[in-house]
C-alpha cells in the first residue's frame, strides 16, 4: 500500500510517498516552512504550503499509485476556521505576547497535575495561544465556528471536515487531562466548548477529498484522507509496533522530544519542560525535550566533523557547552548558556564535538527526568552523528540504537493508513554509527559538565 503523506515541520515542509510494504520513502519534495510577518501577528503561510502539497499529490498521482492521505504536522499550533476560511491566521508559537496577557493567562490554566502540561513562553502551550487571539481580537475570535489542531487543519483544507486529534490535543496545550482522557478546565474557562472540533484518533478517517482539490490535484478516484497525528507521536508509533515496554524513543529535528514508554507520570517536573504527551492510541507517555536541532544548528552553524584530534582536545581540555543554548525550554530553561575552558576558542571540528557532547548530555537529563528504562532508539537527523550516539549510550550505560532512516514521523504518519499492512521486523535497521571515538576518561567529562549546569 502507497501512502501519500504531508509533514508540515517547524523548519521545513514534505511531500512525501509512503510504501507500507517496505517502509521506505520512495518519493519526497521539500521546501521550507516560512514564516510571514504581515498582519496581526507573525503567522505561517498556509496557502503556500497547501499549493505545495497539491503540486506535491499532482506530481507524484502520475506515477506512485497512492490510495491514501495522511497529515502530520508539529504541535503548538491550532487555527480558528470561520465560514469562508480562517477567522485569524495560524500563529507562530514562537511569537511572545504581552506581559498582562501573560498574566491573565496564568490565572486560568489548569494545574500541571491534572494536564501535565508546563507553563511554556510564547503560545508553545496552544491554550495560550486561543487565550492571547481571544483578548486581543475579540470580535474574529468570536467570529470562528470551529477550532481544529494543527493536522486536522491540513485534513479539512483536504476534505472540508472539521475535526481535532488526541495526539494534538495531548501535545503540552494545556487543554486535555492525559490521565482521563478528557477536555480540562481551561476550555470551559475560555469558553470555547462549542467551538472545539470533535476529537477523533489519528487512525480514523476523517473524510474524503473534496471535489474541487480532487480536480486540482487530478484525482480520478475518491481518496480518503486519515485523521492526522501530532509529528513527534507519528515518530513513536512504528516503536509502538515493534517494541515492547521499557525502552525510550529520541525523536529530533528542531526539537529533540523523548518518549519514555513505559516510564512514571509522577516523576514529571514541569519547572523542566516535562510532559506527558498522548500516543496514537490515547495513552499518556511520560516525555521531555529541549530545542536540540535549533541548538545544534546554532553551535555549530551547519560545519564540522567528529575528528580524533578535536574529539581529544574537547575532553581533554573539559571544554563544556552550558545549557541552555535556546533559553526558556528544556531541562534547564533559565540557565545562562556558555562555552568553558575554550581558552584558544574552538576550531569548527571541536565546535562540532562540543555540541555533539552537549546535545547527548542534554538527551541523557531528560531520559532521567521522565524515568526511563531499557534501549534508546533515536532517530531523525541526530541519529546519523555516531559521536552523539556513543556518547549517549556512555553517558547512560544502556543500548541506543540509531534508525537507520532520515526520520520515522513520514512512517508513522503512513500507519495510519494500513499499519497491519506495514513492515514489523521487531527491529529497526540500524544506521552505520562511528565507535571508540571517545577516549577512556569521558566519565569525568560527564562528571565535569554536571558540575557545571544548575543543580
Amino acid at each position: 500500500m502507497k501512502v501519500a503523506v504531508l509533514d508540515v515541520g517547524k523548519t521545513n515542509v514534505k511531500g512525501v510517498i509512503v510504501d507500507l510494504d517496505s517502509g521506505l520513502e520512495i518519493a519526497a519534495r521539500t521546501m521550507p516552512n516560512r514564516v510571514l510577518t504581515d498582519g496581526p501577528y507573525p503567522h505561517f503561510d498556509v496557502d503556500g504550503i497547501f499549493t505545495f502539497f497539491v503540486d506535491c499529490l499532482r506530481d507524484f498521482s502520475t506515477g506512485h499509485a497512492f490510495e491514501a492521505i495522511s497529515v502530520t504536522a508539529h504541535g503548538a499550533s491550532g487555527a480558528l476556521l470561520g465560514d469562508d476560511g480562517l477567522a485569524l491566521p495560524v500563529l507562530d508559537y514562537e511569537f511572545r505576547y504581552p506581559a498582562g496577557i501573560d498574566a491573565a493567562y496564568d490565572q486560568i490554566r489548569p494545574d500541571f497535575s491534572q494536564t501535565f502540561s508546563p507553563r511554556l513562553p510564547g503560545g508553545l502551550n496552544l491554550g495560550a495561544q486561543l487565550h492571547y487571539q481571544k483578548s486581543a481580537f475579540p470580535d474574529a475570535f468570536a467570529a470562528a465556528r470551529a477550532i481544529v489542531t494543527y493536522p486536522q487543519y491540513w485534513g479539512w483544507r483536504l476534505t472540508g471536515r472539521a475535526a481535532t486529534d488526541v495526539t494534538s490535543l495531548g501535545c503540552h496545550t494545556d487543554l486535555w487531562m492525559p490521565r482521563e482522557g478528557r477536555f480540562s478546565a481551561l476550555v470551559d474557562r475560555l469558553d470555547i466548548a462549542g467551538k472545539v472540533a470533535p476529537v477523533g484518533k489519528p487512525f480514523d478517517v476523517l473524510g474524503y477529498v473534496t471535489e474541487g482539490v480532487a480536480a486540482q490535484i487530478g484525482l480520478d478516484r475518491p481518496m480518503p484522507v486519515y485523521c492526522g497525528i501530532h509529528d513527534s507521536n507519528a515518530s513513536l508509533l512504528p516503536h509502538l509496533l515493534q517494541r515492547k515496554a521499557p525502552f525510550s524513543v529520541v525523536s529530533t529535528g528542531t526539537w529533540v522530544v523523548l518518549f519514555a514508554v513505559g516510564g512514571d507520570l509522577d516523576r514529571l517536573d514541569p519547572t523542566r519542560d516535562t510532559l506527558a504527551n498522548v500516543d496514537a492510541y490515547g495513552r499518556a507517555v511520560p516525555s521531555s525535550r529541549f530545542m536540540g536541532g535549533r541548538e545544534f544548528e546554532l553551535l555549530t552553524r551547519g560545519g564540522g566533523a567528529a575528528t580524533p584530534e578535536a574529539v581529544r582536545r574537547v575532553v581533554e581540555e573539559g571544554i563544556i557547552v552550558t545549557p541552555s543554548v535556546v533559553p526558556g525550554s528544556g531541562p534547564y530553561p533559565h540557565a545562562a548558556h556558555r562555552i568553558l575552558n575554550a581558552v584558544d576558542g574552538l576550531t569548527q571540528d571541536e565546535a562540532y564535538v562540543a555540541a555533539s557532547l552537549y546535545e547527548a548530555l542534554m538527551t541523557a537529563t531528560c531520559l532521567d527526568l521522565t524515568g526511563a528504562a531499557g534501549p534508546i532508539v533515536v532517530e531523525g537527523p541526530i541519529a546519523r552523528n555516531g559521536l552523539f550516539i556513543e556518547a549517549l549510550a556512555k553517558a547512560k550505560k544502556r543500548p541506543v540504537i540509531a534508525v537507520g532512516n532520515a526520520t520515522g514521523t513520514c512512517l508513522g504518519a503512513a500507519m495510519l493508513a494500513g499499519s497491519s499492512s506495514a513492515r514489523k521486523t521487531g527491529e529497526p535497521d540500524q544506521a552505520p554509527v562511528a565507535t571508540n571515538l571517545l577516549p577512556r576518561d569521558f566519565e569525568r567529562y560527564c562528571t565535569l559538565w554536571h558540575e557545571a549546569v544548575p543543580a
